[in-house]
């Protein structure tokens, strides 16, 4: 893997339910600018996707954000950002926000998050790609959706190889150590992973 220069941080488009969700989101965009990384990110202002894009800007960072023009309307793109696209699409979103991106990092979200995390370790596991991913797992919030992953694992519908598309880490410390290391174990793609 090359040198990480940019990160997409997928989260919630809703702050949550606790003030520690905006804290983290805070603390990571800050990270992410003090680390000399380019944030990539879903391009609006509300909910820790606006908190993670103010916080990198406040410390100086550089941030890049994509938002389909449906949205652009109900979130309402965040100003002052490095780059904004506006694009047509939720799918042309996506793919460009992952072909801005050197790893992937996932905070406390919904459904979309959900998707985001899901379709990034489905390419993962495909060898479309062979970048970090990491789930910060912040005060055990991801706790199910790892339990969940296991069960898929011993019902047999994904194989054991599966739980290393991606890295678990409890901090945001942590996740930038998890980008020092270098690259993770590659896998062969095979129908029976999935």
């Amino acid at each position: 893997m090359s040198k990480v220069r940019s990160i997409c941080v997928y989260c919630g488009s809703r702050f949550g339910a606790s003030p520690r969700y905006r804290a983290l989101a805070e603390a990571v965009g800050g990270a992410i600018a003090a680390a000399g990384l380019t944030l990539v990110y879903g391009g609006g202002q509300v909910g820790l996707m606006g908190v993670v894009a103010r916080a990198a800007l406040a410390a100086g960072g550089r941030v890049i954000g994509i938002i389909p023009g449906h949205l652009d309307e109900i979130e309402v793109s965040q100003q002052g950002l490095s780059e904004l696209h506006v694009v047509p699409d939720m799918h042309t979103r996506k793919r460009m926000m992952f072909d801005r991106s050197d790893a992937f990092l996932v905070l406390p979200g919904g459904l979309g998050t959900l998707d985001e995390f899901i379709e990034v370790t489905t390419w993962s596991q495909l060898d479309l790609h062979d970048r970090p991913i990491i789930l910060l797992n912040h005060e055990g919030y991801w706790d199910p959706l790892l339990g969940l992953i296991d069960h898929v694992i011993r019902e047999g519908f994904a194989g054991p190889e599966s739980a290393h598309l991606f890295t678990v880490a409890g901090s945001v410390e942590e996740v930038f150590k998890i980008l020092l290391v270098s690259e993770r174990p590659r896998h062969a793609a095979h129908p029976d992973l999935f």
